[in-house]
């Protein structure tokens, strides 16, 4: 089963419609039973567009890779009962 730490190094791709049958179909399930990675997901879907509509369209991977990061971070924080949000 997908766990919370998988959907956030996967989740652009959901996003972006870049995950096989088989992927989409584990996102699909995580997402029925997880309300935080739902959120997680349509925040992601509002930035990721935010984002589209106010830049040049060019991505600084270092920036991305960056954010993907800390999100696995904060994810494994939370999981470990460390999280201070």
């Amino acid at each position: 089963m997908l766990m919370c730490r998988d959907l956030a190094l996967i989740a652009s791709d959901y996003i972006d419609g870049e995950l096989n049958t088989a992927g989409k179909l584990s996102v699909k399930m995580h997402l029925m039973m997880c309300g935080n990675c739902r959120s997680f997901i349509g925040n992601l879907r509002a930035s990721t567009e935010l984002l589209k509509a106010h830049t040049s369209g060019t991505v600084d991977e270092e920036f991305v890779r960056h954010v993907d990061e800390r999100v696995a971070a904060a994810l494994d924080a939370k999981e470990r009962g460390d999280d201070q949000t």
